[in-house]
């Protein structure tokens, strides 16, 4: 895995209350979780920038009130009314 530096104030991580270990994986995680969340990566992908399995990532989207379901609006409508018309044919 490439590795990336950033620059931060030097008190950052007494205000975040985080060693610097503890910095990193947050920040790892977070932009994981943004970048998910905005449709940039795949889950899997997230998953990977953070650190974390799969079923960990979805988690941790849990925690942070990340939506796993990454489809946008019109897609998701869509798929819906299929469904729905596969179900109304199967029930008749």
């Amino acid at each position: 895995m490439k590795e990336m530096a950033i620059e931060y104030p030097e008190d950052f991580e007494l205000a975040v209350q985080a060693t610097p270990e503890e910095l990193k994986a947050q920040i790892r995680l977070m932009a994981a979780l943004k970048m998910f969340e905005l449709g940039k990566l795949s889950s899997g992908k997230a998953a990977e920038l953070a650190g974390l399995s799969r079923v960990e990532f979805f988690a941790m989207c849990g925690c942070y009130r990340v939506s796993v379901f990454n489809y946008p609006p019109e897609e998701l409508e869509a798929e819906l009314q299929s469904d729905l018309g596969a179900a109304r044919k199967a029930a008749s």
